[in-house]
């Protein structure tokens, strides 16, 4: 059986793909997405290959890994993502049971002006 790892490496793999739809192989059946900052949950992995498929875009969607951390059956990801025009960071959460994916839990980070305030704290 894959480690948490490499199925994390080839979720990432098959969503570089852009066929959003191939995804579901490495999904449980009882894949839930969920997005804190939002406040939504997707149940299974149809709504989620569905959700990715209808995302506007204005070309492909590439996505580069910034960061990758595992441990038995959990695998924290940071991942830069754009269609050329648009760009994001995900920070992912994936739990991985049985060789699948069975949760996710997604961050979506905005970058912010840092406050002046602290200025004489940080480097730029």
């Amino acid at each position: 059986m894959k480690t948490a790892g490499e199925v994390v490496r080839e979720f990432w793999q098959l969503m570089a793909s852009n066929d959003f739809y191939s995804v579901v192989a490495v999904l449980a059946p009882d894949f839930v997405l969920e997005w804190p900052q939002s406040g939504e949950r997707i149940r299974g992995g149809e709504r989620f290959a569905q959700m990715n498929a209808e995302y506007p875009a204005h070309g492909r969607w590439q996505f580069t890994l910034k960061r990758f951390v595992e441990s038995d059956n959990e695998v924290v990801t940071e991942v830069a993502i754009t269609d050329g025009v648009q760009s994001a960071t995900a920070i992912s959460f994936f739990t991985v049971e049985k060789g699948r994916v069975s949760r996710l839990v997604e961050y979506w980070p905005e970058p912010y002006v840092a406050p002046s305030g602290r200025a004489h704290l940080v480097e730029s």
